[in-house]
């Protein structure tokens, strides 16, 4: 589908004038007002004490740590989890505090958060304090059968909570009701890590460093993992996380990241001193979640863990075993996907509003990579539902800007009492269980309730293009210059140019990929390439002129850098 190219809106006056022009174009297109508004020190992080439950959280593990009680964190099957988990417990080795382990549910047996079964499993471990990281807030049974056998439990989450909320001793969440942190965009490993700084504080006002012997520890050390997880969990890139993003990438870029981080990166044949944002949504965060998604999380937390150089070469090598697995998985579900939407309605216009599919062979660890894919391709709401048991199906949803996908589920479970078993997530991705023989009234309900959020948007789908750039900018200083103004991801979306060329040379590469080289108007030539392009329309050598959206990307080979764009659409003309 050729979407229309629509340039950003760019309101108020420039920035600075110490900055390129483009650059500042950038910036005011994503709504900068202000040079503080890009601040990327450490010392623009808001406190952690503007989280609601931070003091009565801190003191409840400083007290846990002092007394030697057995502390067990539960994390999440993601990246976001496998992150938060690590972070915790690094962070708490690096107090000198042993008595600690994790336990992140198996997706296939436990399914997600603090349930009852899980709880169980921590006491077999002896837990006394058991804190929850990206996930907990809406686990009102695990918290309670965990309240019930005598434990503690320090929730912390960044999902939107339900009307109810979980009798834990402490919770923070930037979510919850009545607490005014500014940035509600923080990722689990977000709060994970301001977790850690408070107890950290905590214990240097209890004079325990001091006690034990040991200098306090420097957490700025872990936002490495920090950054990883804030991207792979697709957050909103507000200030803070942009902060926490660009601190953690400085550090992978000075090589002064965690072994199995590099050891992800050089897997996928990256160099460390080159990375972006992007790659770590796309290189690092994928191979995390492979583990999740068909194994056990366990593996991609061990990575994170791992001190030794070659052990995590190892299990990163066996990480990307896994993620190739899991994309030829993915993509014999995406054409079942397509081929069940085919008998569903063979012309796009027909199709409703919102999609659901489901079969019985779709594997539930990733599903939602199919939904996410559907999207893309229809830009409408998706959820493709995998087979849990006999009984319950399990659905991953993705969403389209403009349709918050979790108050949509919550509305079918208003409107649709007893037809959805549990819910949660955020407004672009959400999860859910229901029983397979509520499935047809469940789409009746989804698919009525997203039309009427979908009627709000002024259904005109867009690339929003920051313009186009001059012969004197397609060069690889302003190709530096745009790298280094970043972080970019959601919601400060990395920037997107348009422009006409003269297509000279054109072919496909790894059986998909169309590689160009390109001519603009008193331009040198200039390497392009177009992922995933349609085989039946492309390479064609009839087509001289085109029009593209395009990324501006540095290709480094053999050491050598050179300029290249990064197509996102292309159309003749």
């Amino acid at each position: 589908m050729i979407l229309p190219i629509v340039r950003r809106e760019v309101s108020g006056t420039s920035l600075s004038s110490d900055l390129h022009p483009v650059i500042d174009r950038i910036y005011r297109g994503r709504n900068v007002a202000n040079m503080d508004d890009l601040e990327n020190g450490l010392k623009g992080l808001t406190h952690f004490n503007a989280l609601k439950g931070m003091p009565e959280a801190a003191q409840i593990l400083a007290d846990a740590i002092e007394q030697n009680k057995r502390v067990i964190i539960v994390g999440d099957f993601d990246a976001d989890g496998a992150t938060s988990t690590s972070v915790c417990i690094l962070a708490l080795r690096a107090m000198g505090y042993h008595n600690v382990d994790f336990l992140v549910p198996n997706r296939f047996d436990f399914g997600y958060g603090l349930s009852v079964p899980i709880v169980d499993e921590a006491a077999k471990q002896g837990a006394e304090v058991i804190v929850t990281v990206d996930n907990g807030i809406s686990c009102i049974d695990g918290v309670t059968h965990a309240k019930a056998l005598g434990m503690q439990v320090v929730v912390t989450d960044h999902h939107l909570p339900g009307e109810v909320l979980p009798p834990a001793d402490a919770i923070v969440n930037p979510n919850q009701p009545g607490c005014t942190f500014p940035s509600k965009n923080l990722a689990g490993v977000g709060v994970a890590f301001y977790i850690m700084l408070a107890l950290k504080a905590e214990l240097q006002q209890r004079g325990y460093f001091e006690k034990v012997g040991i200098a306090p520890p420097n957490l700025a050390s872990l936002l490495d993992i920090v950054a990883v997880g804030t991207v792979a969990d697709v957050v909103v890139l507000d200030k803070n996380n942009r902060i926490l993003v660009h601190q953690g990438l400085q550090r992978i870029r000075a090589g002064k990241c965690r072994p199995g981080i590099k050891a992800l990166v050089e897997v996928a044949n990256r160099d460390c001193a080159h990375l972006t944002s992007t790659d770590l949504g796309f290189v690092v965060g994928p191979r995390l979640n492979a583990a999740g998604r068909l194994d056990d999380m366990s593996q991609g937390i061990a990575c994170l863990l791992e001190e030794e150089v070659i052990q995590a070469r190892m299990i990163a090598a066996e990480l990307d075993a896994l993620n190739k697995e899991r994309r030829e998985i993915e993509t014999g579900m995406k054409a079942q996907a397509e081929a069940v939407l085919e008998q569903m309605a063979l012309d796009e216009g027909d199709m409703p509003s919102a999609l659901v599919v489901y079969r019985e062979d779709f594997h539930q660890g990733v599903i939602g990579i199919v939904a996410g894919r559907l999207k893309e391709k229809y830009l409408k709401p998706v959820i493709a539902f995998a087979h849990q048991d006999d009984a319950i199906i399990k659905g991953s949803a993705r969403s389209i800007p403009g349709v918050h996908i979790r108050d949509v589920l919550d509305e079918v479970n208003t409107r649709y009492p007893g037809v959805i078993e549990k819910f949660g997530g955020h407004a672009m991705a959400a999860g859910l269980s229901l029983p397979v023989e509520k499935l047809q009234d469940f789409e009746k309900g989804f698919i009525e309730i997203a039309a009427r959020h979908m009627e709000k948007l002024d259904g005109s789908h867009a690339l929003l293009s920051d313009g186009d750039l001059s012969s004197e900018e397609l060069c690889l200083p302003f190709a530096h210059l745009l790298r280094q103004a970043g972080p970019f991801g959601q919601g400060f979306e990395s920037p997107l140019f348009d422009g006409e060329f003269t297509l000279l040379d054109q072919r496909l590469v790894g059986q998909k990929h169309l590689k160009m080289v390109l001519k603009s108007d008193g331009v040198n030539e200039v390497d392009a390439i177009a992922f995933n392009v349609d085989i039946n329309s492309w390479p064609n050598a009839m087509i001289k002129r085109i029009r593209i959206a395009y990324r501006l990307d540095i290709n480094v080979f053999r050491g050598q850098e050179t300029v290249q764009l990064i197509v996102e659409q292309i159309e003749a003309i």
